[in-house]
């Protein structure tokens, strides 16, 4: 008995420990962590205020996703809100309650489910064209980089999850100054990016003759600044500062659970007008954007069955308590890259934060959310978009880039994913046959001795 069992646990052991190993100093794997805080919080914040959303349980889910997306991936895995079921359950009255959020959640939850048990979200990971692929990235980051300069801009308006139109005011605790001293702050210590990888490598020493010591030691000094996460803990100071009374309204312990009752009715209202808009944009920003961007970022393709399952999966145990429906997300991922995560150990510590902080304050906790200043938010969503729109640099040709540019000005323009999509889908079939009708002369050629052969297109 014990000679089976021990190679057993040996072996889980040491998958353990691979999961377990930093990638990265710890101090970047922190600052990555929060590297999608930019759409967590505002999202969260809303649903809360707006619709009742259950603060506690959310943040207690969302910290066990994180840690078990972490180790199962072994990539900074993002959980993020489902956005298009937020925006509906907010914008459009009456608002959505939380069984009717709940039943949407679910219903896209048991889509990607079944998309990804039966194999159907690989063969679509497969099928779809690259171009559409970068096209639907180009345009999501875009939208982030577009909505983080209004939050920088603009008040935010919690009652409707957008800015207002009434511009920041320079000075305060959530002024223009503040927020552009972030910006400054983080481009200052990460630069484009690009330095945070190549600091303590062979890039540096292949570059000697061109750079002083000095200056190598300055850039490799400052790419190891965790800048996200400095930001991050000096927003949260500033809540307290911003309202000293957020003390004495904090209660310690979480939240009492309790289990939904979603009615057939919260499961029509839930499924027709928010689950339907939503399921297009999981399908491609969640699974498929993720799958290839983790390929770029990482070099490691995640299979599209596994990534649609996790989404299923979790959302069908957390919607039931109340938790707020999330999936994965293309722009988190970009977001934690861009601040320095490079292991699921990244998402680890981020989840193990929200266990923390959901059961201890529970829902009280809204009371620092609703103070946080959202102009630094909106620093930490610009970086992370324009992370995500760059992944469509590997378009070379003037056809995958004209595809991919049409593909992100549709979804840009019609807000939908899905729209851009289609359309990016079929003018690259178009292309196609375009190029097979000009390409082939003939179907068919007449051999010397009569017979009939087929040419082969050229494609």
């Amino acid at each position: 008995m014990e000679t089976t069992t021990t190679p057993l646990l040996a072996g889980r052991c040491g998958w353990l420990r691979r999961r377990l190993r930093l990638k990265n100093p710890l101090s970047s794997e922190l600052s990555g962590a929060v590297g999608d805080l930019g759409t967590f919080i505002p999202i969260v914040l809303t649903l809360t205020l707006v619709s009742n959303l259950d603060l506690s349980a959310t943040l207690i889910f969302t910290g066990f996703y994180n840690i078990a997306t972490g180790l199962l991936f072994d990539i900074p895995m993002p959980v993020q809100p489902m956005k298009s079921i937020a925006a509906v359950a907010v914008s459009e009255t009456p608002h959505l309650t939380p069984s009717q959020i709940a039943a949407a959640g679910a219903s896209t939850a048991a889509t990607l489910l079944l998309l990804g048990a039966t194999g159907a979200m690989s063969f679509l990971y497969n099928l779809i064209p690259l171009p559409v692929v970068r096209g639907v990235q180009l345009s999501q980051g875009l939208q982030f980089a577009f909505t983080a300069i209004k939050y920088v801009r603009y008040d935010y308006d919690t009652a409707t999850l957008k800015p207002s139109s009434s511009p920041r005011s320079w000075l305060g605790l959530d002024g223009l100054i503040l927020a552009l001293a972030a910006l400054l702050f983080i481009i200052l210590s990460t630069g484009s990016g690009s330095d945070r990888d190549s600091a303590g490598d062979g890039d540096f020493a292949e570059s000697s003759s061109n750079e002083t010591q000095s200056r190598r030691r300055r850039l490799r000094l400052l790419s190891s600044i965790p800048s996200a996460l400095v930001v991050f803990l000096v927003g949260l100071v500033l809540c307290f500062i911003r309202d000293p009374s957020i003390f004495k309204d904090l209660k310690f312990g979480p939240s009492k659970f309790k289990i939904l009752n979603i009615t057939w009715e919260d499961w029509k209202i839930g499924f027709v007008r928010a689950a339907i808009p939503q399921i297009p944009l999981s399908v491609l920003n969640s699974v498929i954007a993720v799958c290839k961007l983790s390929n770029d970022l990482f070099d490691k393709e995640l299979s599209a069955t596994t990534v649609s399952v996790s989404v299923g999966v979790m959302n069908l145990i957390g919607c039931w308590f109340g938790a707020m429906p999330v999936c994965h997300g293309a722009g988190g991922l970009a977001g934690q890259y861009r601040f320095g995560a490079r292991s699921g150990l990244s998402v680890v510590f981020l989840g193990v934060g929200k266990l923390v902080v959901g059961l201890v304050f529970g829902n009280s906790f809204v009371r620092i959310l609703s103070q946080f200043p959202i102009g630094i938010l909106g620093v930490l969503l610009l970086f992370a978009g324009i992370e995500l729109a760059m992944a469509s640099k590997d378009m070379n040709t003037k056809e995958d880039s004209f595809i991919m540019l049409v593909c992100a000005a549709v979804s840009m323009t019609g807000s939908s994913a899905a729209l851009g999509f289609g359309c990016g889908v079929v003018l690259y079939l178009l292309l196609k046959l375009r190029t097979l009708d000009s390409s082939s002369i003939a179907l068919f050629s007449r051999s010397s001795d009569g017979s009939s052969e087929t040419a082969s297109p050229v494609a």
